[in-house]
Order: C-alpha cells, then sequence, then structure tokens
C-alpha cells in the first residue's frame, strides 16, 4: 500500500527499531499528527490470552480521567419515568419499542452507545444481529444494561469507554485527541493500561502484554516497550 507524503513524512520522524517509553511515544504521537482535523490517539494492545476460551475474552469499561474529547451520542431505550430520566441526563435518542423498530426496519445506526433498562431486552435481543457486530449492543457486564440510567449515561457522555478483545486477543481504544496536553494523554494512558493489567484473567499464561502501540487517527504507530508498562503511575 502506498502512503501519502504526509505520512511517510511523519513516518521518518520514528525510529522504527525503537521501544519507546510511555510519555516519549505520546508525545511523538502529537508531533507526528499532520491532518487537518483533531485526530484521535488510539492505543493497541495485543495480548497473550487464548480468547477462544471464555475466560479469557477481555470486555469491560474503564472512565478515563479526561474523557477522550469525543462527542459521544446517547441512545437509551427505556419506557415511562427511566424515559424521561435519561432525557433530562443528557441522552439524545430516547425511546421504546418503536425505537427498536426503528432500528430494524431502517437500520438506524447514528448513535455512538446504546443503553438499556433491564426490562427493555426482550425487545432490544431482537437487534443482536444488527448491533452486536458494531459493538452496540447493550450488556449488563459493561454497564449498558442498568435502572440507573442517568448515572450510565453520564458516565458516557463524559467519556467512559469499553475494551474488549477481538478475534485475535487485541484491544483498541482511544485515548483522547492530539490537542489534549501531554500530561492529560498520559495519566489516561495509565489509567487503561492500569485497567487492562488489573483484569488479566487468572488463566492466563505466559507474557501478558505481548506489545503495545499509540498511534493518531492518520498517523504511524510507534511500539511502547511492554516492559516500561509494569512500574506506570501517574505524574
Amino acid at each position: 500500500m502506498r502512503r501519502g507524503k504526509n505520512y511517510r513524512a511523519a513516518l521518518e520522524k520514528i525510529d522504527r527499531t525503537k521501544l519507546y517509553e510511555p510519555k516519549e511515544a505520546l508525545q511523538l504521537s502529537k508531533e507526528t499528527a499532520y491532518a487537518k482535523f483533531d485526530e484521535t490517539v488510539e492505543v493497541h494492545m495485543k495480548l497473550g490470552l487464548d480468547v477462544r476460551q471464555a475466560d479469557q475474552q477481555l470486555r469491560g469499561t474503564i472512565s478515563l480521567p479526561h474523557g477522550t474529547g469525543k462527542s459521544v451520542r446517547v441512545l437509551v431505550f427505556a419506557k415511562g419515568e427511566k424515559a424521561k430520566e435519561a432525557q433530562e441526563a443528557g441522552a439524545e435518542i430516547v425511546g421504546d419499542d418503536d425505537l427498536v423498530e426503528k432500528i430494524e426496519k431502517e437500520n438506524f445506526l447514528d448513535f455512538d452507545i446504546a443503553i438499556a433498562t433491564p426490562d427493555m431486552m426482550k425487545s432490544v435481543s431482537k437487534l443482536g444481529r444488527i448491533l452486536g457486530p458494531r459493538g452496540l449492543m447493550p450488556n449488563p457486564k459493561v454497564g449498558t444494561v442498568t435502572m440507573d440510567i442517568a448515572k450510565a449515561v453520564q458516565e458516557f457522555k463524559k467519556g467512559k469507554v469499553e475494551y474488549r478483545t477481538d478475534k485475535s486477543g487485541n484491544i483498541h481504544v482511544p485515548i483522547g485527541k492530539v490537542s489534549f496536553d501531554l500530561n492529560k494523554l498520559y495519566e489516561n494512558f495509565v489509567a487503561l493500561v492500569t485497567e487492562i493489567i488489573k483484569a488479566k484473567p487468572s488463566s492466563a499464561k505466559g507474557k501478558y502484554i505481548k506489545s503495545c502501540t499509540v498511534t493518531t487517527t492518520m498517523g504511524p504507530g510507534i511500539r511502547i516497550d511492554p516492559n516500561s508498562l509494569r512500574e506506570l503511575k501517574e505524574e
């Protein structure tokens, strides 16, 4: 794949033989961002997990200290008072069976997070084939099936993000924007890595974090030394 001149110029600033310290890598990601928009800074980690085993499939959420810098559109499946609660908490889209039908028949997907009250899940479950592959299906494990609708909406609006392993045992999580102060990016990075380490399955064998890379939306990847992640702490 042939890359553009801006990408190639950014790549020249990176020593591809080097494993960087986290803060150095984050600073470099800011310096090599070249798009005209405020690029997202992402963390990609390859974990030593056998995701064919159910107990080695990681899935959870984390509230990043400084959010992601992204405006999140929240959809809520709820009725009555809980629907009103969702609207007052800032959810952009609220509905019950009519909303399920809209997604099912019109393939409506103009939202980033879907939250549901438990009583709505019988109807919402029909949307599994649509929402599931896109990572939008409400799930109690990540706090998107709950009776505490206001809290859930507010947390995701403030920058709570989900992480989950893909079929190869990788996770991909946004931790902020290029415009973020370096220390804020670093604190978000520390919070994420600390959470992933804490979530290590007891059945996992061998090296847990095999590789870690930071990148921006359009920029090249910058490899971080996995050994440097063991003693991370906020500054």
